[in-house]
């Protein structure tokens, strides 16, 4: 039963995210969205090191100076595997009219959201491979700080899904189908997250791996994707603002709750 809730929990927060688009009548401000870009990049960073990678070093602590080959591999990994994700999906950014990754002739609104579903992929991941530590005891995860990381990602999918439904919205899309696309973005985090716990409960000594693997993931989004639309333009100081907010609220949700 935990072990759903923890799934769903993400998923809410890009539906409550994503339902702002009835509440507001305009484009987002930019101000609003630099804000929330940097909260979002702050919670994905603080959640890759508290969550993911300092853990993934504990769990093999016996190894004394090698401790940190696992984590070290597993970063490597993920970013190489979002590099390539990147690669060969065509998609679309928010603010941007150039398309990357192979032509095709799918619309602006499909690519807009396949940039989306690439973005929450890693961390559908990170919840998944922190549920399945949670479940083995050797792990040293507990339960409360897998639920500590689905809560933070949750809470930073709710401006992640203002993000996107609003620019549906200024595309042309209806308020419901803005309000559609924004929130199934989201349903790749259940369905990663369910994908990586059944790969982990087969392959329980990679875990130390997955764990950087997912960290590595969301950090390429972050680098890649968040921080260049969050400092570019006027307004950057409040992305800075925002993400010093994401990081220690995610820092201390994973203290107080782990």
């Amino acid at each position: 039963m935990e072990t759903t809730i923890g799934l769903l929990i993400p998923l809410l927060g890009t539906v409550l995210g994503s339902a702002i688009v009835f509440l507001m009548k305009k484009d987002m401000s930019p101000l609003i969205q630099k804000s929330l870009l940097g909260f979002a990049s702050g919670v994905m960073v603080a959640a890759s090191v508290w969550s993911l990678i300092i853990p993934a070093m504990e769990m093999e602590a016996d190894q004394g100076a090698w401790s940190v080959l696992p984590a070290a591999v597993g970063f490597l990994l993920g970013v190489g595997f979002l590099l390539l994700i990147d690669e060969i999906t065509p998609h679309l950014h928010l603010g941007t009219s150039q398309p990357e990754g192979p032509h095709s002739r799918l619309s602006r609104t499909t690519m807009l959201a396949l940039a989306v579903t690439i973005h929450n992929l890693p961390e559908g991941m990170a919840v998944g491979v922190v549920l399945a530590g949670a479940a083995q005891e050797a792990s040293g995860i507990s339960l409360a700080s897998a639920i500590a990381v689905s809560i933070g990602i949750a809470i930073q999918n709710i401006p992640e899904g203002a993000i996107i439904s609003m620019p549906m919205r200024a595309e042309g899309n209806t308020r419901w189908r803005s309000f559609l696309i924004g929130s199934m973005s989201g349903v790749v985090e259940p369905l990663g997250a369910l994908a990586v716990i059944l790969l982990a409960a087969l392959l329980t000594p990679i875990l130390p791996y997955m764990l950087s693997f997912a960290a590595g993931a969301m950090l390429y989004v972050v680098v890649e994707e968040l921080i260049p639309e969050a400092s570019t333009g006027k307004h950057t100081n409040l992305s800075t603002i925002g993400f010093a907010i994401g990081f220690v609220l995610m820092m201390v949700l994973d203290v107080v709750m782990g």
